[in-house]
């Protein structure tokens, strides 16, 4: 009864995040991964917002490697095609850690709930606005976007919020255009195809794939931190793994030996092939064929940070793009203390030993 409550709670909170960062590959893959060789440590839950994403592949290429087994920790990886689930698991105590966007933080402290970012994968989105190749010569900015019908995931996603932010940015107000829920993967690509979007926005394998059909060309690219910056004014801190604040104030060892396993997977990644990195990965994960899931891979690789720390600017930059639109964030920037949406006390360590 207490856990069927506490889950609707956190639905409920969750509402205005719905699928956050929802951009799946071609299938879901929802569930529970296989479990990494058992040793004698402690065990944690981890809710990903798709294990399939290039944008959250950290989670289960740590598992592949074995960095959590030699770091002394059981991980059970569980997926939900919606960063939203996660953060819903989390909030209800299914899981002790999520991975999705760090702008749950953000969101949730302004709901007066306290979660952290623990170890920060990336310093960029990892989202593309991809035009409809029908639409290629009428889209050639955010100015262009006033009467169109632009693909999200859902409404009040993060793909939905960089939307607006980008139409306004350029001097279109969210009233003049028609923000369109289809998901991600297959059937976004059906919606581009079929005339339901002009554009829209999706991360890999999905633009892979939309750009090796020559279905849809990109108009802006913030899989780099060249392209948040040029977007979005900043750094733009997303995927991540974020956790209960009481929870890390009261399992430091444990939430070390996470930190320890991925930070050494980021580092791992840095030094490593798209296609070395790609190897690693579960065979059904390159839909399109290996050779284009290395290339996905490739194009999404520099939104990664390779030590786990937070970028410097970068939850300011997520602050503004919320205080947009959000209507839980906006007029209350002032009231959210962004040093408590993450720490550097793990990865630092964890650097270090």
């Amino acid at each position: 009864m207490r856990r069927t409550l506490a889950a609707a709670v956190a639905a409920v909170l969750l509402l205005p995040l719905a699928a956050c960062a929802n951009d799946a590959s071609s299938t879901a893959h929802g569930g529970a991964a296989p479990a990494g060789k058992t040793v004698d440590g402690p065990t944690v839950k981890i809710m990903v917002g798709g294990l399939d994403k290039v944008i959250y592949l950290p989670a289960m290429l740590t598992q592949r490697l074995g960095y959590f087994a030699e770091a002394g920790v059981n991980v059970e990886l569980l997926s939900e095609p919606a960063g939203v689930n996660a953060t819903t698991a989390l909030l209800a105590g299914d899981v002790q850690g999520a991975v999705g966007f760090y702008d749950h933080t953000i969101d949730l402290q302004a709901k007066g709930k306290n979660v952290e970012s623990v170890v920060q994968f990336s310093q960029a989105p990892g989202e593309v606005e991809v035009v409809s190749a029908k639409q290629a010569a009428a889209i050639r900015t955010g100015a262009d976007f006033k009467g169109k019908k632009l693909g999200v995931t859902s409404i009040g996603s993060s793909t939905d919020f960089l939307t607006k932010y980008l139409a306004v940015k350029n001097g279109v107000p969210v009233s003049e255009f028609s923000p369109i829920a289809v998901g991600a993967g297959q059937t976004f690509i059906a919606a581009m195809q079929q005339g339901s979007i002009d554009a829209g926005m999706t991360t890999d394998p999905t633009v892979a794939t939309i750009l090796s059909k020559q279905i849809g060309t990109v108009l802006y690219d913030m899989r780099t931190p060249e392209g948040s910056r040029a977007a979005l004014g900043g750094l733009y801190p997303s995927s991540s793994l974020y956790m209960n604040t009481e929870w890390v104030e009261k399992n430091k060892d444990t939430t070390q030996k996470l930190a320890n396993a991925f930070v050494k997977t980021l580092k791992w990644m840095s030094t490593h092939s798209p296609a070395e990195i790609a190897a690693q990965m579960p065979a059904d994960y390159a839909q399109g064929g290996a050779e284009q899931y290395a290339e996905a891979i490739k194009a999404t690789l520099p939104m990664f940070t390779t030590d786990g720390v937070m970028p410097a600017e970068g939850p300011k930059t997520v602050l503004a793009v919320l205080g947009a639109f959000h209507p839980d964030v906006k007029g209350k920037e002032g009231t959210i203390d962004l040093a408590r949406t993450y720490t550097t006390e793990f990865v630092n360590k964890a650097a270090t030993g």
